[in-house]
């Protein structure tokens, strides 16, 4: 009789500690769910303000008033190579974003900085 009370009690102690951690689990959700329901002018805000690199190559290209036609001389690659890289249908490779940085008067970093 005595050992199927300290049973009892375990099984007891194990259940209030089970349903203790799950009452935790949910209130970190909750408290998650709020914290990210919170967050969504900002998320938002940087969905719209963020540009592809694309654009950011487009930008710096028409501020330095060059054409298209310019900066794939420079760089040896076709016109319809840049044309893309602006439109996003494909991306420079690493050796022509070192270029085309260069050409803007900038760091690579700080040209990919400003697609994000």
């Amino acid at each position: 009789m005595r050992l199927v009370t300290i049973n009892l009690a375990i099984s007891i102690v194990l259940l209030f500690a089970i349903c203790a951690t799950l009452v935790y689990l949910v209130l970190l959700l909750i408290k998650a769910l709020k914290k990210y329901i919170k967050s969504e002018p900002v998320r938002k805000e940087k969905a719209e303000s963020a540009k592809s690199l694309g654009e950011v190559l487009k930008k710096h290209r028409t501020k330095c008033k060059m054409t298209q036609e310019f900066v794939a001389e420079i760089l040896g690659v076709s016109r319809q190579a840049v044309s893309k890289w602006e439109s996003g249908a494909s991306a420079p490779s690493t050796t022509n974003l070192i270029a085309l940085a260069k050409l803007f008067n900038m760091t690579p970093e700080d040209l990919l900085k400003e697609a994000q």
